[in-house]
């Protein structure tokens, strides 16, 4: 093989801006200059593995690995690899020419973005390059594992020009050495290169060594097939990805080749009642390489909860959210994801239905988030989410319309479902719908008030109605009235006395006819006014609904004793004093009584004992 002939040159490329633009571009990223650089070595060891298998090379592979080394005095990060190494034509090639192959349509595709960062380094095959993000100048000292090839050693400090002479390197392989700038000398420590390594490379395929050890686990478990793994195996990984988490309630390990090739293993936490997007649980590789833990979009997006790891070599290493949202593959891998994620909890649910009742509180969410957010989802999920009444019984959809129909049906031959979203603040109002025969379901999940409105648009004639919404039986309207013991003068009597007594046009007044054992005085918000101000609270942005004052109903028990006494009182004082009692009675079953209110309230109460 010829001699390496020294040589100086110009990169081929239009424009001299080329370096500061990846610079700029890239700031905010620019720890990525090591997982680029590393990634590279480990692909150069992989290469001469296969040429080996393909009896390309003869020759011994040795322990092969990648290194990267910090010399703080120097002032250099040095990462090496034993693989198939570069020829002198081979680095012109590769390093001169192909790396900016796209230069110019890279200039003028970003020269004026900035939301697209994360796509530029190895979309042009600008990698390598990503060097200079915090080096002033790169050395290359390779020998390809070709026989008689002679070692080069190119530089080049940050220009267009470059410079190729003959080295000194017994080994095959490739060393790049940064001289690192004076404005990235924060990577000149050991436990900075540490934690980017232990955040790109912890499960690279071939082994790292940084610091006289080596920093990664080359088989993670989502490479191997289920059939080797124990239910211990899975837990161990979960403690290594989440050291400070509860041990998972299950997994789903995803292996997949058609259309689309992808592994990996998601687990559903615990998190019990809790709304919490926390968007960096799960990791996105691509071939055991970190890519990202933004997974929007490659996961559905009631699944952000999940923790675990994908990993796709679909999916290019560089991406960006215009990326992500328009490509085809991404599209499946979401899809996918959801099927395999319905099918598990269907087969968990048929499996052990005691044990799926068990973990509902904790996978509830994901579930009623998946209904209200995914069409395919709801048709797989509508025979096994559970409904959970006051008493802890579970029940599915189905199961629950059999149930409560022969009861709970109105007039106009609507299912009314009852529920209660605070079993201690609403337990008056519980208990006046159980004393009738009435089941009342516990709806205190955080997105219960929107999977409520989802559910009554997908069941046919389904109605919900929270217990203190009205009266309980306007809130089961079966065409029934209750016979009251006063007359029409007098109830139109007590209703202005009440106006007249609470002074608020916040408040709604009327007399109805109840049963003598219900309260005497009760206050309700109507159910749709109600609803749509706690799904304003919880989307926390300001909405019509959000902005409204509260209005409250305030139904009087023409039938109760009290309120016969109410009308019967000559001194307006104590008329008075009595329908504050009661209305604050009222108030105080709700929690809605505080501040001066409850204090002169009690006060009251205290004087008439």
């Amino acid at each position: 093989m010829e001699a390496v002939q020294n040589e100086k040159g110009q990169i081929s490329i239009h424009t001299e801006n080329i370096f500061p633009i990846i610079k700029k571009f890239l700031y905010s990223d620019h720890e990525i200059f090591l997982r680029e650089l590393v990634s590279n070595a480990v692909d150069a060891t992989q290469k001469l593995r296969q040429l080996s298998s393909f009896g390309e090379f003869g020759g011994e592979l040795g322990d092969l690995k990648v290194t990267v080394s910090l010399d703080e005095d120097a002032k250099t990060i040095t990462v090496s690899d034993n693989g198939i190494g570069m020829t002198a034509d081979e680095v012109k090639k590769y390093i001169n020419q192909i790396a900016f192959s796209g230069a110019t349509d890279f200039l003028e595709k970003y020269k004026d973005k900035t939301d697209d960062k994360g796509q530029i380094i190895g979309h042009f095959g600008l990698g390598f390059y990503s060097a200079f993000m915090v080096a002033s100048t790169v050395e290359i000292v390779t020998k390809s594992f070709r026989e008689s090839a002679e070692p080069v050693r190119w530089v080049c400090d940050g220009s267009t020009e470059f410079e190729l002479t003959a080295a000194e390197k017994a080994e095959r392989g490739t060393d790049i050495i940064l001289h690192i700038a004076p404005d990235s000398e924060e990577f000149l420590s050991k436990g900075r290169l540490q934690s980017i390594l232990d955040k790109y490379a912890r499960f690279l395929p071939v082994p790292v060594e940084f610091d006289g050890k080596v920093v990664n686990n080359t088989a993670p478990i989502w490479t191997k097939s289920p059939s080797e793994l124990t239910d211990e195996d899975y837990k161990t990984f979960y403690k290594e990805l989440y050291p400070m988490s509860e041990e998972p309630l299950f997994w789903i390990h995803l292996n997949v080749d058609y259309p689309f090739n992808l592994t990996g293993i998601l687990y559903f936490p615990r998190i019990k009642n809790e709304l919490r997007f926390q968007r960096e649980k799960i990791q996105l590789y691509s071939r055991q390489v970190f890519i990202t833990d933004e997974v929007k979009d490659v996961v559905p997006d009631f699944l952000m909860m999940l923790h675990g790891v994908i990993d796709s070599p679909d999916i290019p290493l560089n991406v960006s959210r215009s990326f992500l949202q328009a490509d085809s593959n991404v599209k499946k891998i979401n899809g996918y994801i959801t099927r395999k994620v319905a099918d598990k909890l269907n087969e968990l649910f048929n499996a052990d239905r005691k044990a799926f009742e068990e973990k509902f509180d904790d996978i509830g969410l994901f579930i009623k988030y998946g209904i209200l957010s995914d069409e395919k989802f709801w048709e797989k999920a509508k025979n096994f989410v559970l409904l959970k009444n006051t008493e802890g019984v579970y029940t599915t959809l189905d199961e629950y319309r059999e149930k409560i129909q022969a009861n709970q049906t109105d007039k106009n031959e609507t299912l009314v479902i009852l529920y209660t979203s605070d079993r201690k603040q609403q337990h008056s109002y519980i208990e006046s719908a159980t004393r009738r025969g009435y089941d009342v379901l516990l709806m205190d999940n955080v997105i219960d008030a929107h999977f409520i409105n989802a559910l009554e648009q997908k069941l046919e004639k389904v109605h919900f109605q929270r217990v203190d919404a009205d009266s309980i039986d306007k809130l089961i309207d079966k065409g029934l009235n209750n016979e009251s013991v006063l007359s029409e003068a007098d109830q139109t009597k007590l209703k202005e006395v009440f106006e007249q007594v609470l002074d608020n046009k916040m408040l709604n007044v009327s007399v109805e006819a109840q049963p003598t054992d219900e309260l005497p005085v009760t206050i309700t918000m109507p159910e749709f006014m109600r609803r749509m101000k706690d799904m304003a609270a919880l989307s926390g942005e300001q909405s019509f609904y959000g902005s409204l004052p509260s209005s409250y109903n305030v139904v009087v028990n023409a039938n109760h004793p009290l309120i016969s006494k109410i009308l019967g009182e000559i001194d307006a004082d104590v008329q008075k004093s009595l329908v504050k009692q009661l209305y604050d009675l009222a108030l105080l079953s709700q929690n809605m009584l505080t501040g001066a209110d409850l204090t002169a309230f009690v006060r009251r109460t205290v004087e008439k004992l």
